[in-house]
This record gives structure tokens, sequence and C-alpha cells, in this order.
């Protein structure tokens, strides 16, 4: 049996693009060949970065409640607890609302970085309410990166403005390039004060959306593009968005998965029309990667989402809750910068570490195994630190022979609420193997008895042996386990080595 060297405490090597990870939003390797003032840009934004997600949370502000487009997957919704998707808040905000909530939440939460307004309409439908938001944030708050997203119909009108409040961060949430693809999601816009339907809608709003796109690249804004995966009506047309915004230049390409349940309202829910599998999704994600970014980490965030991607707290920071808060913001900045300095230490210490490690596989190219997915619980800072029954979701993970890469995410159900009640809901327990499907591996810090049994059973190995260990580390020692127990197909080698 061949010897495996043991891994250290990172073990991923450039991919292709110079990337740590080659599905990755923007790692820390992908951002090395940028100017150094696009890297500042980058590198704490978690959503522009794979790697700062681990660490740094944001937040959105629920300021713009119009909108000038109908979109067959949306609804949007107010005074909604139980969903977590786009266009739904709890609590409508002023401008003024908005800033105190802002202010509060990042003395509150110290890794809090970004400040985005994303609905639950258009911010660009509402541009009073949102741009008087910004100018205010922007002096008092100058430390938070300012992000807006929109569906473009007015960004070339809005371009210079976006500018003038230093909003380095623009998302456009393009669908099509094709009128005909696009009159199958926008059933109507309303532009210039007249409600526009079918192709001809679809192509003005095409139209905008490029210039826009253009206009912001040419103003240095980064811009990243979300694409919602719609199968049987623009799943394989994606592939030609993706190149055409990338030659137009925008950063980041984040394809997401249609939320259409029938409960939610919308029209392709109550038409039954489906969502992508997790396969599907990841496959057509790997069709438009090529050499530009994918965003895989996306959580699909509600219009007043706060803290990391992947959790909510905006329940503690509902406007009667802030009313009751003494925020000194100016002594809250000091203790922002220690946190922020802490964890830019952590992710300099990890790229080093990276550096020190090469794949055997570029060593010995004549031996390699198969590529392996595993389910990893996670609370955050890029360790293995949740309980099986507490996920709500798992992030997915390939093993491969030449790095350990983030592929994306499965949301699930909670199996176990506390106490005693673990378990009770068998149907639950099956709905999250179903979620992990592709999956040999489950990480996590502990795992009970029952969930063991059935994951087993599907085919799914529960590994509780690697908690608070990182990430990347623990996959690939779990891979390499793997092999030294006989269980992948040798087809090249894969064992990580130090470098000399």
């Amino acid at each position: 049996m061949m010897e495996l060297p043991v891994i250290g405490q990172s073990v991923a090597a450039p991919a292709k693009g110079g990337c740590a990870s080659s599905s990755c939003g923007s790692s820390d390797d992908q951002l090395s060949h940028l100017p150094e003032s696009i890297r500042e840009k980058v590198h704490n934004h978690p959503c522009y970065s794979e790697e700062a997600h681990h660490y740094y949370a944001r937040m959105h502000v629920a300021v713009a409640p119009a909108c000038n487009i109908q979109c067959h997957y949306c609804n949007r919704k107010y005074d909604c607890a139980n969903e977590s998707r786009p266009g739904v808040v709890s609590e409508l905000l002023t401008p003024d609302q908005a800033i105190k909530k802002t202010l509060a939440v990042a003395a509150t939460i110290p890794q809090m970085t970004v400040l985005g307004i994303a609905g639950p309409g258009d911010p660009l439908a509402s541009p009073e309410r949102t741009f008087k938001t910004f100018e205010e944030l922007s002096r008092t708050a100058p430390d938070i990166k300012l992000c807006v997203s929109t569906n473009g119909l007015m960004l070339p009108e809005y371009v210079d403005e976006i500018a003038k409040h230093n909003i380095d961060h623009v998302t456009i949430t393009i669908n099509c390039v094709d009128p005909e693809v696009g009159a199958k999601i926008y059933p109507w816009i309303f532009w210039k004060n007249k409600r526009i339907k079918g192709i001809k809608g679809a192509a003005i709003l095409i139209e905008q959306q490029q210039k826009g796109l253009e206009m912001l690249v040419a103003r240095g804004i980064l811009v990243k593009v979300n694409s919602v995966m719609i199968p049987g009506v623009n799943d394989e047309h994606l592939k030609e968005v993706s190149k055409i915004v990338k030659s137009k230049g925008a950063f980041l390409h984040n394809v997401m998965p249609l939320i259409a349940e029938a409960e939610h309202g919308t029209f392709y829910g109550i038409m039954g029309q489906r969502g992508p599998t997790s396969a599907e999704l990841r496959g057509l994600q790997d069709a438009c990667e090529g050499d530009m970014n994918m965003m895989r980490h996306c959580r699909q965030c509600r219009a007043d989402a706060v803290g990391l991607l992947g959790e909510d707290r905006g329940d503690e920071f509902s406007l009667d809750k802030i009313e009751a808060m003494n925020i000194d913001y100016a002594s809250a900045m000091e203790y922002r910068a220690q946190v922020h300095a802490e964890i830019e230490a952590k992710l300099q210490a990890k790229q080093e570490q990276k550096a020190q490690f090469v794949p055997l596989s570029s060593l010995h190219p004549q031996r390699k195994y198969r590529s392996v997915l595993m389910a990893v619980a996670t609370q955050g800072s890029g360790v293995i630190n949740q309980h099986f029954g507490h996920a709500k979701e798992f992030l997915i993970y390939e093993a491969s022979s030449d790095d350990v890469r983030f592929v994306g995410h499965s949301k699930t159900e909670l199996y176990c609420s506390g106490g005693d009640s673990c378990g009770d809901e068998e149907t639950t327990l099956q709905k999250i193997i179903r979620a992990l499907e592709g999956c040999e591996v489950v990480l996590c810090s502990k795992i009970g008895y029952e969930p063991w049994g059935a994951l087993e059973a599907a085919g799914i190995q529960p590994n509780g042996e690697h908690a608070m260990e990182p990430i990347e580390e623990a996959v690939m020692a779990v891979y390499q386990e793997m092999i030294a127990a006989g269980k992948l197909d040798e087809t090249e080698d894969v064992a990580y080595a130090h470098a000399s």
C-alpha cells in the first residue's frame, strides 16, 4: 500500500487560472494578479470572495419597495419571517431607520464589512430612498463597503450617482441576452410611464442591462452578474450569457437555482416549473466557468438579511430592539478594526501554509484517483464546528488528485431542534439524505446514532473525527484515508507533499 504523507494546515494548490480552488468566488490566489485597488475592494467582501464568506458578514437594508419589472420567479412579501429568498422582508425601512440599523449591526457584529440594498423591489426604482441611505452611510460609517443590486432597467441613468456615492460593487440580475428567452421570464416591464409586454419589453431590459454593465466597468466599479437557472427556459442559454458578460468586463458570475415552491405564490411556483437539481446547477456552473470567476457560495439572501452568509440574525435587530440600543459607533469602529486585523492575520497565515504544499499528482502524474464530494457542517470561520443535527445547510467540497475545491451548498431542514426531539421526524432525515445526493462523506463536529446509521445505509459515511479542523485540511485527510483503505479506484496519485 502506498504511504501517504501528512497534510498540512491547507492543501489547495494552484489550479487553472492560478486559483487554489477553481470553482471559488474569488480566493486570494485568484486576486494575486489584480491591482491592489481591486484586491482591496474584494478580499473582505463575503459575496465577491469565497474565502471571505467564512469570516466576514454582510447586511441588507430594505428601503426600496417599488419594482419596475415583473419576473415569473418573484413574489415580494412583507412581514414574512419564515422564508429565506430574495424579495422577502419583515420590515420596510425608511432611510433614517436603515442608517440606524446599519450602525447597530456593525457595532454588534464587528465582522460586518458590507451594506447592500437589494430590495425588496429594485433599488433604482426607488432612487431617492436608495441614494439618501447611501449618502448618509458613506458619511457616518466610512469603513463599510456599499453595494447595490438591480435588475438593470434604470441602471444607465444612475451610474454617475452610483459612482458619486463610492458604491464599489453592483450586482445586475441578467437572465438572458435573447428577447425571446426573456419574454418567457419577464411578462412586462414599466418603461417611460408605459407597461411594455413580451419580447419588446424584454429587448429593452436586455439593452439597458448591457449598457449599464459597460458603463459601470468603464468607471472601475466591480460588477457581479446574477443569473437564475430555470430548467427548460434559460439553462442552456446561460452559457451564452456568461460569455457576453465576461467579454464586457463583469468581475463575477453567480448562477443561482430557481426557487419556485407553490406556497411562495410566484407564477413559476403555481405553474409547477421545477428548479434545477444540485448536479444540474454544478454542471452549468462548470460549463460557464472557463477563466471567469464563478460564485458558488451564494445563499440567495432575503432583502433584510443580517450576518454571515448562510445565517440570518435579522430578528436581533428589529426596529423596536434597535431603539433600545445605545450605539457608540466611533468606539465600535476601533474594535471592528481590531477584529478585522485578526481575521486578516488568519487569512494571511492560511495563504502562507497553502504555498508550502504541492500535489503529488504534479510529481507523479501517472497515478491519480477519482474525485469525491464531501458535505461539511460548519458555522463559519472555515472550520468544521457544527453538529449534524443543528445544520440547516451543508457546504459541498470536492476532493481530487489536484486540490480541494468548494463546489456549492445544500440547504436542508433542521434535523435536531434540541432536547429529546432529535430525529422525531423520519421524513426530515430522508430529505437531508436526498439533499446530500452525490456526497460520499459528511464531516461534522458530532452526530447521533440514528442519523449515522441512516447515512451509512444511504452510502454516505459520517465522520466526526475532524471537529474544529480547517475544512480543506480535513477533507483532504479523509480523502487520503479513503485511498489508503482502498476505497477509491486508482487513475492517478493524489497525496500532497511538502514542497522542497
